[in-house]
């Protein structure tokens, strides 16, 4: 008899997180290496913040509370929503998790069952797959090529629709491409789900904070109201308050959902940690000035990075609207030889990059759209412009 779950045969370990392994341990072995595929931001958690946790601390908010998060946490949720987004929800419609990601393999257990699909749009944040078939359920991928922004297109999600669909998964800001959706465009898929009222919307708007070029983000359930009712909206901590070692993530929506994602939980963490929770209702509440001057310096970033990727030869890379990625075409370099070895795919790319020139990258085909790579440009611009210029010369030499 096997020890192993079978289940555990459905899914692989994160691609990202394993990029970042692959890094450290050329590291160790003293390579000089770059790594570009972390997805948190550089900066420090705000001063205010770690005053709160600190105090939360001093105060002994070190005890079990509710399993859906501190009243105090779950309010200055509620206030947020209602200000920067135009939702009204009460407390006991809001729960908290250790992290975005716990929230969403929450709902989807909480949820699916054998054979239900969820709809994912392509190139995709690699984790929603995994936890889709953990839960029991299918993906269904939709391709969002490059040429309509990598958004999904209204038709495509209409053709994706079938009775067995419950959830679409909608990112944006999008992690890997950076595409994000204007209110237009989200009408014209939240119109599409008016025409199938047994489809669930699950938003994952954690990177809502990060657009740049006075774009204005927008979330389904505010696009259109009359989804409100069959809409979960997730969001965190983690980017916009450079808090993702903190694992606090949160979500919204009808209370009989969020009570069976408060019972999944009960029975995992009980709880996310008192501490961070305290130090959340600071950055939710507190100033909040620093983000627009941390996204002129992830702005800058982007331009450079965009900039430098378009003069490599074979690369083409298009300038998101937000969050701190870039998911260039690496179309040019397929077929082409490095070393004497064939680039056949997206993965051949960067591991033969970061062989040949130390920088760590992720390629496409873990986020379901090939042949690109992400670059997460969230680190210093010294950095960026040696691993650009390293990507450069790689890009030459390839025969």
């Amino acid at each position: 008899m096997a020890l192993v779950a079978q289940r555990l045969a459905r899914i692989k370990p994160s691609p990202t997180l394993a990029v970042g392994a692959k890094a450290a341990e050329l590291k160790a072995a003293g390579r000089d290496v770059i790594s570009l595929g972390a997805g948190e931001p550089d900066f420090d958690t705000p001063d205010n913040v770690k005053a709160a946790a600190k105090a939360a601390i001093d105060k002994g908010d070190t005890k079990y509370v509710a399993v859906a998060g501190t009243p105090a946490l779950r309010q200055a949720i509620c206030a947020k929503f209602k200000r920067e987004n135009g939702l009204d929800y009460k407390p006991e419609q809001v729960t908290v998790g250790s992290g975005g990601k716990q929230v969403l393999y929450n709902a989807l257990m909480a949820t699916l069952d054998e054979g239900d699909e969820v709809i994912i749009p392509a190139p995709y944040w690699v984790s929603y797959p995994d936890m889709t078939l953990l839960a029991g359920g299918t993906p269904v991928f939709v391709a969002c090529p490059e040429s309509t922004g990598f958004k999904l297109r209204p038709a495509d999600l209409d053709r994706a629709i079938t009775p067995k669909t419950k959830w679409v998964i909608l990112n944006s800001p999008s992690n890997p491409s950076g595409a994000a959706y204007g209110w237009d465009e989200m009408k014209a898929i939240t119109d599409v789900l008016l025409k199938h009222p047994h489809v669930w919307v699950m938003t994952d708007d954690m990177y809502e904070h990060l657009v740049y070029d006075g774009f204005t983000f927008c979330t389904p359930a505010q696009v259109e109201p009359k989804l409100y009712e069959r809409t979960l909206t997730i969001n965190g901590v983690s980017k916009a308050y450079a808090m993702t070692g903190w694992r606090v993530g949160y979500a919204a929506g009808p209370k009989a959902v969020i009570d069976a994602i408060n019972t999944i939980q009960s029975q995992s963490t009980t709880h996310a940690c008192t501490i961070a929770m305290a130090a959340s209702v600071e950055a939710l509440n507190g100033p909040q000035d620093y983000i627009a001057e941390r996204n002129k310096s992830f702005k800058a970033r982007r331009d450079l990075v965009v900039s430098m990727l378009n003069q490599a030869k074979g690369l083409q890379c298009r300038t998101p609207e937000g969050a701190f990625y870039v998911y260039p075409s690496c179309q040019g370099a397929i077929g082409k030889s490095w070393n004497g070895k064939v680039i056949k795919t997206d993965t051949d790319f960067v591991t033969y990059l970061l062989e040949a020139e130390g920088v760590a990258v992720v390629q496409g085909e873990a986020f379901g759209l090939s042949p690109y790579f992400r670059i997460s440009y969230a680190t210093s611009e010294k950095s960026l412009v040696e691993s650009c210029n390293r990507i450069q010369r790689f890009c030459a030499g390839l025969s």
